[in-house]
Order: C-alpha cells, then sequence, then structure tokens
C-alpha cells in the first residue's frame, strides 16, 4: 500500500508543478493573495506559506491544467488533483508524518473510488466526477489527518456530499473551468472535515437517502453493492492509471492503437488518407474536436493530438506550445482524422476503454486494429522506471535537475513531507 501511495504522490507532483506555472493557478493566486492566511501549508504557484484551504485550492487547480494526473479507470475519478491537494496541505499545516499523509491518501482515495463507482457511468453526462465526488475524497482524507474517528469522518463525508459541484459543460468548449473542479473539492473537502473535527453533523443518508446525492446526479440511488465489492481486499490506490499522454484521458486508445499499428506496419505522416477512430461516448461527446483555438482545446481534440502523436513522435507539454498549436501542418492533417460512436464500446464503459482504428494510406493499403486498453491501465501499468523518468521529465524544468532530484528521493524513500524540503 504505501509503495503504490508513493507512485500516487509522485504523479501528482509530476502533474501540479508545471501546472503552478501557469493559468488558472497564477491568476487566482494574484486575485487571492489577500486570503492566503496563517499556516505552514506550501502553496507551490506562489512559494508562500499559508492556510490549508488557500494552499489545496490553488494546488489542486494546477495539478488538472496540463492533464497529466491519475486516473481511477474503473469510476472516471481523478482522485490525486483533490485528494492529494487537501491531504498534503493538511499534513503540512499539522505537522503529520509521510506515513501519515500516505495513510489519508489511501483512504481518500478508497472512498473517493468507491463512492464514484457507485453512481457511474451515468453520473458523468452531465457531471464532472473529480469535481463531485473528488470532494468526498478530499474530506475523508483531510478528517482523517485531523484525528477524526470513524463517526466524524462520516459526517466530513456527509458534508462534502452536500457542497459537491462541477458540470460537464464547464469543459466542452472555451473558459479555464476544469482546472477549477478539484480546485474547489479540494476546499470544500478541506472545510468539511475541519467541520466535522468541530462537532458539526451531516446527513447519514445523504449519499443514498431518495433525494440524496446519488439519486441527484445520476440513474437511481446508487450501485452500492457493486460499489462495496471486495472492500478491505482491493483497494483503489493499488489500481490507479497514471497517464502517458499530456490530454484527455478519452483520447489515450487512439494513441496506443495508432502507436501499436505504426510498429507493426510504418508509414509516415504524409502518407495517411484518412484515420477514423470509433469509440465510447466521451471518446465523441468529449473528444471529437475537428477544429481547436486554445490549448485547452487542443488538449481535448482527437485530431489535435492524433496529428501531434504522428508528426512528433509524443503527445507531452511541448506538443501544446503555441507553434505546435499553430503549426498549419498539423492543422491541415487534423481534417483526416474522423470520430464515430461504437455502441459496444460504450456499453464496456467506464470499465474498458478501448478504441477501433480504421488506417488508410494513400498507395490504397488499409490497417484495422482493435486497442483493447491504454498504457498506465493496470493491464497495462507505468513501471516505476517508466513513472520516474515522466516525474523528471516534467518536474526538471520547474525545479531544476538537483530539485527535481531531491523532491524525488523524498517521496520515494523520505519519511519528512514533502513541504518541508521545498518550503
Amino acid at each position: 500500500m504505501e509503495h503504490h501511495a508513493r507512485r500516487a504522490l509522485l504523479d501528482w507532483f509530476a502533474a501540479m508543478l508545471p501546472g503552478a506555472r501557469l493559468a488558472p493557478a497564477t491568476l487566482l493566486a494574484g486575485a487571492l493573495a489577500d486570503e492566503r492566511g496563517d499556516g505552514r501549508a506550501v502553496c507551490y504557484v506562489d512559494g508562500g506559506l499559508g492556510s490549508p484551504r488557500h494552499a489545496a485550492l490553488l494546488n489542486a487547480i494546477a495539478s488538472h491544467t496540463v492533464e497529466f494526473d491519475d486516473i481511477h479507470r474503473d469510476s472516471g475519478l481523478h482522485p490525486g488533483s483533490p485528494t492529494i491537494a487537501a491531504a498534503l496541505a493538511v499534513a503540512q499545516a499539522s505537522g503529520a508524518s509521510m506515513d501519515a499523509l500516505l495513510r489519508a491518501m489511501a483512504a481518500g482515495y478508497e472512498v473517493g473510488g468507491r463512492v464514484a463507482l457507485a453512481i457511474q457511468p451515468s453520473h458523468y453526462r452531465f457531471w464532472h466526477t473529480t469535481a463531485t465526488v473528488g470532494t468526498i475524497g478530499a474530506a475523508a482524507a483531510a478528517a482523517l489527518l485531523l484525528g477524526c474517528g470513524a463517526e466524524r469522518i462520516a459526517h466530513a463525508i456527509a458534508l462534502a456530499s452536500t457542497m459537491a459541484g462541477g458540470l460537464q459543460q464547464a469543459f466542452r468548449g472555451e473558459g479555464m473551468s476544469k482546472p477549477m473542479h478539484p480546485g474547489h473539492a479540494a476546499e470544500a473537502g478541506i472545510l468539511a472535515a475541519r467541520a466535522a473535527a468541530g462537532g458539526v453533523t451531516g446527513a447519514p443518508d445523504v449519499l443514498h437517502g431518495p433525494v440524496g446525492f446519488a439519486a441527484a446526479t445520476s440513474d437511481g440511488t446508487g450501485r452500492w453493492e457493486q460499489a462495496l465489492q471486495d472492500l478491505g481486499e482491493r483497494f483503489v490506490i493499488g489500481a490507479i492509471t497514471f497517464k502517458n499522454h499530456g490530454c484527455c484521458g478519452h483520447i489515450f486508445p487512439a494513441l496506443d492503437g495508432l502507436l501499436a499499428l505504426r510498429a507493426r506496419h510504418p508509414f509516415l505522416p504524409e502518407e495517411v488518407s484518412r484515420i477514423h477512430i470509433a469509440g465510447y461516448r466521451a471518446t465523441v461527446e468529449m473528444c471529437d474536436r475537428p477544429a481547436v483555438a486554445t490549448e485547452q482545446e487542443a488538449r481535448f481534440s482527437t485530431q489535435f493530438c492524433v496529428a501531434a502523436l504522428l508528426h512528433h513522435g509524443a503527445v507531452r507539454l511541448d506538443a501544446f506550445a503555441p507553434a505546435r498549436l499553430a503549426d498549419p501542418l498539423l492543422r491541415a492533417f487534423m481534417a483526416k482524422v474522423s470520430v464515430s460512436l461504437a455502441p459496444d464500446l460504450a456499453d464496456a464503459y467506464p470499465g474498458r476503454r478501448a478504441a477501433r482504428i480504421r488506417l488508410e494510406l494513400r498507395d490504397g493499403r488499409v490497417f484495422d486494429h482493435e486497442q483493447p486498453t491504454r498504457k498506465g491501465d493496470p493491464e497495462d501499468p507505468l513501471t516505476d522506471p517508466e513513472l520516474d523518468a515522466k516525474f523528471h521529465e516534467l518536474v526538471a524544468p520547474v525545479l531544476g535537475e538537483a530539485g527535481a532530484a531531491a523532491l524525488f528521493q523524498a517521496i520515494r524513500r523520505g519519511t519528512r513531507l514533502p513541504g518541508a524540503i521545498l518550503a
């Protein structure tokens, strides 16, 4: 369990630190500078110390900005962004140990993942699970660090459930709302935990009641028997997807499938006549974007990400640099990529994330490929060396090689919280 939690913490820093240099985190840091408050929680966006809620808000926003944060594949939740941001801020403020932080992370992942399982897949039609259920996971982690017992942790979960929100429409077009979702979840989770620690009570049936959280945000009152299956035997934090591409995870099956096709049948981008991708519902509704204007839109465009992959070999941070976004070669190639819904793949979501690809070359050759899973998923996880390489790739440009190495050692082997080293 400790090994899995350290992997999650390492990946969270890898996703968060590049995002700490970007909007909306940088804009919010300025806008909320007078609300920092007193405390020992580290805000990695500006390096200052302050209250846990302030630090968790900004750090969680930063961790969801470059789309490299982790996923609980089976529930569709990005647990790390809100849960680790909340837990780390509370741990730093209270002087907790690394062991206490890792235990709280595991608890938050477990609660969040299990609640998300109970309401999926219908929840994801209108709601952003990381914003909604992320609030609940953050509350559980923070409450444990605040010394709450089972009853008060339950009240923290209940209070968090009624503070949750985050709409799909917020990130299907323009704007900066999406990274703010886990930011609000982390901050509200800490508020719920502190309220519960102070004796505030919540409604005990708020998750499963007839007009409760599940009923309001899914097609029923929750599939709780399914969600709680193997409780105590199989743990959410041990079944996490760590991203191998810097874009929306719903595009990953197409990217991995094209890499597999190119390995078997080498081809150059200029040889491509047409690429068609059939996927599950989110691939179509969220990522079929034949035209993009902003970095965020490009991260959610199957067409752009396929063009970037085939022309530059990978979809990493530099894929979304201004020069790449304006590249006429990539823009022209995007018109060759189309997306459609495969009903059977839609029915298998979220437990299976697959894509069917048809590649047509200018010389008349046609290749079909079904990509059954994604690199990084539990069936094909990032190895420790692969995850370590991802960390250094994303963190070294921010902290420098020496700083990245020090943080890496602290997370992989240390007993002190990372904030104590970086502050």
